[in-house]
C-alpha cells in the first residue's frame, strides 16, 4: 500500500534513506528513493524512534515507497502506513493466500473466486444459497465482496480523520479506487484494465464522458466463437427498476446507460441483500455501493452477471446496520480518528470489531457492537475469542441494554 494518505491534514511521512531524512514530496525525495531502488536499499519510516523498514517500488511514472507486507501494525497509529493487525478484520483470512504482495516488483497478485469470462450460451449466476451472492470463499480466493473490501481498504476509504470532513466526494472516491487498483494482477492480467468506476457526471462533458466509457467497455463486447471478457464495475446505485424485460440498475453519474439484470439474478439480489436494501431505503444519508461483473452485447447493452452491495455513510464509510451507522456518526461528531473494519470473506456470524480508534493515548482500541440476536453468555464468549481480545483493551456496546457507553479518551 502506498504510504501517502488522502493528504488532508494527516501527518506527513518521514523516511530515513541512506542516513538522511526526507518528508514525502520534499526537495530531493524523488532522487533519494530512485537511488535507493537502484542500490537495493530499504528506507525506514520514522513514525517510531527505531523506524520501520519499507521498500521502494518502481512505477511507470517514477518510484514509490511502500510498506513491507504484513508490517502495517508495526507503524505508529497516526502514521499513514499504519494498518490494524490483519487478524482484527477479514483481511487475516485472505492475506498471503488470496492476496500475495511481491516487494521485488511492487505488484500484488489477487486470486478471485468469481469468473471474469463467460462462455457463449452459458449463464453465470451467483449461488442461490449461502451468506452472500459471492462471499462464501474459504480464504484461498477473494469473493466479489472480498475484492470490494480490499480495494476500499487500499484506497484508504475506511480511514477517517476530522480533516476529511466535506472533502470526500465521488471524485475523490473514484480517484483513490483507481489508484488502489494499480499494480494489482488478477486472472493473469492487470486489474486496473478490467475496472470501470464512473466519472463524475457533467452535462457539459456528457458526450466526452460517454465516448470514454464506450471505449473502455469495448473489451467486454463478445467476439464470435470466443469467451466473452467481463469487466468490473464499482459505482453508486441510484435505484433498481423493472424493465421491459427483467430489471435494470440505474447508476449515479451514468444517466445515459442503465445495466440490465435478469429476473433470476434480481430475485437473488432482493433475497440476499434484504437487510442492506432496507437500511438504504430507510435513510437518505446512506449511499449504496455496488461491485459487479458485467458484459456488453453486440448492440451495446450492458448486463450484470454477478454483484454485491455495500451500504456506506455520506462520507463513504462502510457500515453493516443502523447500530454501526450510529457508532460511526458518534465518532465523527466527537472528532475522532478511526479505521472502519471490514470482514472480506468472513461470514456474517463471525464477530469482528466495528471500528478501531487510532487516537487513543496508548494503543489503538477496537470498538465492538454486540449482536442483539445472541445471549450475554455468547456475546462474552465471542469477545473473548476475538483476535483483538488478548492484544489490547477494547470497548463494547450492547444496544439493547442501554445507551452507547463513553468512548475511550482521546
Amino acid at each position: 500500500m502506498e504510504t501517502s494518505a488522502q493528504g488532508i491534514t494527516a501527518p506527513a511521512a518521514i523516511y530515513e534513506i541512506a542516513g538522511r531524512r526526507f518528508k514525502v514530496g520534499a526537495r530531493g525525495f524523488a532522487d533519494a528513493i530512485a537511488d535507493a531502488h537502484a542500490a537495493h536499499q530499504r528506507p525506514r519510516c520514522m513514525c517510531l524512534v527505531e523506524g520501520v523498514e519499507m521498500y521502494v517500488a518502481r512505477l511507470s511514472d517514477g518510484y514509490i515507497v511502500k510498506r513491507m507486507p504484513d508490517t502495517g501494525s508495526h507503524h505508529a497509529p497516526d502514521c499513514p502506513s499504519y494498518e490494524p493487525p490483519a487478524e482484527f478484520s477479514g483481511l487475516g483470512l485472505v492475506l498471503g493466500s488470496a492476496i500475495a504482495e511481491d516487494p521485488a516488483t511492487g505488484e500484488t497478485t489477487l486470486k478471485l473466486d468469481f469468473p471474469l469470462t463467460k462462455m457463449p450460451g452459458r449463464s453465470q449466476l451467483p449461488p442461490a444459497s449461502g451468506d452472500s451472492d459471492s462471499a462464501t470463499s474459504d480464504g484461498t480466493r477473494l469473493s466479489l465482496r472480498g475484492l470490494l473490501h480490499y480495494l476500499w481498504d487500499q484506497a484508504e476509504l475506511t480511514r477517517w480523520h476530522p480533516g476529511f470532513a466535506g472533502k470526500r466526494t465521488w471524485a475523490t472516491v473514484r480517484r483513490h479506487l483507481l489508484h488502489a487498483a494499480e499494480h494489482k494482477l488478477a486472472r493473469g492480467g492487470a486489474l486496473r484494465a478490467r475496472l470501470y468506476v464512473p466519472e463524475p457526471f457533467s452535462i457539459d462533458e456528457r458526450d466526452a464522458i460517454n465516448a470514454r466509457r464506450l471505449a473502455r467497455w469495448g473489451s467486454a463486447v463478445p467476439a464470435p466463437g470466443k469467451a466473452q471478457q467481463l469487466m468490473l464495475l464499482i459505482c453508486e446505485v441510484k435505484e433498481f427498476l423493472p424493465a421491459r424485460y427483467g430489471f435494470k440498475a440505474i447508476v449515479k453519474h451514468m444517466p445515459d446507460q442503465a445495466l440490465a439484470i435478469d429476473e433470476q439474478l434480481y430475485r437473488r439480489l432482493v433475497r440476499r441483500f434484504e437487510a442492506e436494501l432496507a437500511l438504504w431505503g430507510a435513510s437518505d444519508n446512506i449511499h449504496m455501493v455496488m461491485i459487479a461483473t458485467f458484459g456488453v452485447n453486440g448492440v451495446g447493452v450492458a448486463s450484470i452477471h454477478e454483484l454485491c452491495l455495500m451500504p456506506v455513510t455520506r462520507q463513504w464509510l462502510p457500515m453493516k446496520d443502523g447500530y454501526d451507522m450510529e457508532l460511526v456518526e458518534r465518532l465523527k461528531r466527537d472528532g475522532r480518528t478511526f479505521i472502519k473494519v471490514l470482514r472480506y470473506n468472513l461470514p456474517q456470524e463471525q464477530w469482528i470489531a466495528s471500528a478501531i480508534l487510532t487516537d487513543t493515548p496508548d494503543s489503538p482500541v477496537p470498538l465492538f457492537i454486540a449482536q442483539s440476536s445472541v445471549t450475554d453468555e455468547v456475546s462474552e464468549l465471542r469477545l473473548e475469542s476475538s483476535p483483538a481480545a488478548d492484544k489490547q483493551p477494547n470497548w463494547t456496546w450492547e444496544p439493547w441494554h442501554g445507551p452507547m457507553p463513553p468512548l475511550p479518551s482521546r
